[in-house]
């Protein structure tokens, strides 16, 4: 089962695509995939709806795929989480989770315009595995505990202006995070129960379809839940907020690979989660 919200910006509506690929109009179950109809069980509610086959068949064609949960209040994301990528950013692995945010207006659909900022030399690429909230995550004490509050998973690309972030910014990394369009998240959200193992999901990425990143979650220095039961620790997290999980190494701040450019074209996949597909245009 995947839950998409679909339409055009600002007036997304709630889809539910069955194993069979068939799509079902999920409004009579909920307005929109949020926060408040993660909270309320949501998902438990689309699926019996699903199952007792109340929900009207609907047609997909045509319409623009929005990110798949509406107005997060937070964007939590992790750096060097992956220990070829914190190689091959010059740095020793992480003791501790890196934590910066992103402005939670960045995040845009799976195949939206991601806009190069002005005066940008240095835009990056960063496909991530996505965990969206479900239920209050605060004080957890064990990765069981914290496993039970995410809602589900999705694809994201952390999008960074690496000269903002490391050159500018004076350690604040969210300076070169929070560029308008740098979230693409997406296409669905799978829920959790659906995900066999996180830890154990190939991530890949592509630019104007040359091979990127090629990795697996289970080279995570912190696993998901490890993740979610520290940050729990520091911060309250509320059903509909996203955690970034961090990248694999591959990216263009390894030396190995150009920056991006307007014209570009940047797809982003995760095992069973779907693929996303992004072109560069100029801010």
């Amino acid at each position: 089962m995947e839950l998409l919200r679909l339409g055009a910006v600002g007036d997304e509506r709630p889809y539910l695509r069955s194993t069979d690929g068939t799509v079902y109009d999920l409004s009579s179950v909920t307005a929109d995939i949020d926060g408040a109809f993660l909270a309320s069980d949501g998902i438990a509610r689309a699926r019996a709806a699903l199952d007792a086959g109340s929900l009207p068949v609907a047609s997909a064609e045509g319409l623009r795929v929005g990110a798949p949960i509406a107005r997060p209040a937070a964007v939590v994301c992790i750096g060097q989480n992956y220990a070829a990528h914190a190689a091959e950013s010059g740095a020793e692995p992480p003791k501790e989770p890196i934590v910066f945010f992103k402005h939670p207006n960045t995040v845009v659909g799976p195949y939206d315009e991601v806009l190069v900022p002005r005066g940008s030399t240095r835009t990056d690429w960063e496909v991530e595995l996505a965990v969206v909230i479900g239920k209050t995550a605060r004080y957890l004490s064990s990765d069981e505990e914290a496993l039970a509050c995410i809602a589900g998973y999705t694809v994201a690309n952390d999008v960074s202006e690496r000269a903002f972030q490391l050159e500018v910014s004076g350690g604040q990394w969210s300076k070169g995070k929070c560029c308008e369009t740098f979230n693409p998240l997406g296409p669905a959200l799978i829920p959790a129960d659906e995900v066999d193992d996180p830890q154990n999901l190939d991530l890949k990425s592509w630019v104007n379809g040359e091979p990127r990143q090629d990795s697996n979650t289970r080279d995570m220095i912190f696993s998901v839940a490890a993740l979610v039961r520290d940050l729990s620790q520091y911060m309250t997290l509320d059903p509909g907020d996203i955690v970034n999980t961090g990248t694999p190494e591959g990216v263009a701040l390894s030396g190995r690979f150009p920056y991006l450019s307007p014209g570009d074209t940047v797809e982003c996949e995760i095992q069973g989660l779907g693929r996303q597909k992004q072109t560069l245009g100029k801010a």
